[in-house]
């Protein structure tokens, strides 16, 4: 590379850090080669990069401090909660749990979850109440601090702490929780001048003014005659510009939207909001089911109840209590209404298509919703507390179990994937159902649940004929189709990853 090919700043850059004999900070450059910022650098640096005349070498260093030194001198609301369990001999409801501990109602979710987590109480039901009992592990948590509570004691007294001094799963498990610890992430760069780098320099560098943009006052004057100007090499790095185009999911859903409404479908839409009645009454999901936990479904304050109306509401009751008019004999208990109203973030879109079919009872009827759902559940790599449904519902005369395969398959054979299975699965309110299963690399990913609705669901609503229905994962749709294996990864509206995903 001949010296004229590097620009005013670039020479400058290079100078100044060989007077730093060939390794330096870019500040440090700033200071010894007088620039005016230190921006001027590490442009420059990027550039002497590229060209091989520099070397940049980074390191990360990540600090960690309490976000309030008070956190250091309180217990953690799990273990208030143990303790409080141990206070009343090992066994206590969730209600005295919620109004006794001190932990408060907005707490107690949470607190539930970390206790499950940390596998220091089981939660299980007796006598129509949810119950917790402290375990084995939650016994000898009593005597000895968990290591992520030992780590608020050390940086209580610390004050800041390097990540080489703490517990990697400690400190994880802490910035989880976003209300406890402080990240900060300091990242220091030296640069050093290649073996290429120091040739150049001792073949002599000029530094003098130069032109790298004719302007139109430059040719009118005549300037340029008598300037330097910088030569224009066509090879030369250049960054990559990005045009605007849909994020990934948005761009997910309407080819899904698309490819339904191809197949013949209508789409439909319902509220985020529902009474419990919807939700999972009408779906012939019994009052006592798991499902309906505060640590498995988010229940509103405002509006605290939705009420229920109509024939419809004492059919599903007599359902759930004896089988009603169909030939099932039901669950077998008291049906309440007021635990019906209760008004709930839809843990599903089923709840869509049963609103839909209810006032659409006749065949044929073709009907999809993609649409978001909550479920209050740990977040990971292949599961979010709200997630976006692909929701459908077949009704017809002859519908059967091969058409709703044969549907399915279709589907994803429309989106790009030709191995996909089904196998043979259990959901409350389809009978025969079915899990769906597509191939993501060497293995395959379940991408949803599927069946046909039970008359328990359909008989109330005046349905007498089979219903075929779905309900699969969008998100589990982009991994495969984006080939990325966190399910986390197109929310954290990451600048590169968004840039870079392919158009088509």
């Amino acid at each position: 590379m001949m010296s004229y090919e590097l620009s005013h700043l670039e020479k400058k850059t290079l100078i100044a850090l060989d007077s730093l004999e060939g390794e330096a900070t870019p500040s440090e450059i700033t200071r010894k080669g007088d620039f005016d910022e230190e921006a001027q650098v590490m442009n420059s640096v990027s550039w002497l990069s590229s060209k091989g005349l520099v070397e940049v070498e980074e390191k990360e260093k990540r600090t960690y401090s309490l976000k309030k030194k008070s956190i250091g001198k309180k217990d953690l609301p799990e273990r208030i909660a143990l303790k409080f369990l141990n206070k009343k001999g090992g066994l206590c409801s969730i209600s005295e749990l919620k109004e006794e501990s001190g932990i408060g109602k907005k707490k107690t979710g949470i607190t539930l979850g970390w206790l499950k987590k940390k596998n220091w109480a089981r939660i299980f039901k007796k006598d129509g109440k949810t119950c917790l009992e402290i375990t084995r592990k939650g016994k000898k948590a009593l005597r000895e601090k968990g290591k992520d509570e030992k780590l608020i004691i050390q940086l209580y007294r610390e004050g800041k702490m390097d990540s080489s001094e703490v517990d990697e799963y400690a400190i994880k498990n802490l910035l989880s929780r976003k209300e406890i610890v402080n990240e900060d992430i300091t990242i220091t760069r030296k640069i050093r001048l290649t073996d290429e780098g120091k040739e150049i320099i001792k073949k002599g560098l000029e530094v003098r003014p130069e032109i790298s943009q004719l302007t139109s006052d430059i040719i009118r004057t005549g300037a340029w005659e008598e300037a330097h100007i910088r030569p224009y090499d066509v090879k030369a790095f250049a960054p990559t510009r990005y045009g605007g185009k849909r994020h990934p999911l948005r761009r997910e859903l309407e080819v899904v939207r698309e490819v339904f409404l191809e197949m013949g479908f209508t789409e439909i839409k319902y509220d985020f909001i529902q009474p419990a009645f919807w939700n999972m009454d009408a779906l012939f999901i019994p009052q006592d089911h798991p499902a309906r936990e505060l640590q498995d479904t988010y229940y509103m304050k405002k509006p605290k109840k939705i009420k229920v109306t109509g024939d419809v509401v004492d059919k599903v009751k007599n359902v759930h209590e004896n089988g009603g008019e169909t030939r099932s004999s039901g669950w077998n208990y008291k049906w309440e209404k007021d635990e019906a109203e209760r008004a709930v973030l839809r843990t599903h879109t089923t709840v869509t298509t049963i609103r839909s079919l209810a006032e659409n009872n006749q065949p044929p009827g073709k009907y999809f919703a993609v649409d978001r759902n909550f479920r209050s559940e740990a977040t990971d790599a292949t599961h979010l507390s709200e997630f976006i449904q692909i929701e459908g519902v077949v009704m017809e005369k002859s519908a059967n179990l091969n058409m709703l395969i044969g549907l399915l398959k279709e589907f994803y054979d429309k989106m790009g994937f030709d191995d996909v299975k089904v196998r043979p699965s259990y959901f409350p309110f389809t009978e025969p159902s079915l899990e769906v299963f597509a191939k993501y690399g060497d293995d395959f990913l379940e991408m949803g649940g599927a069946g046909i609705f039970r008359e328990e669901v359909t008989k109330p609503h005046g349905i007498e004929h089979p219903v075929l229905a779905w309900g699969l994962g969008l998100e589990r749709l982009v991994m495969l189709r984006l080939g990325i294996d966190d399910i986390r990864i197109p929310y954290k509206n990451d600048l590169e990853f968004l840039r870079e995903y392919p158009l088509l």
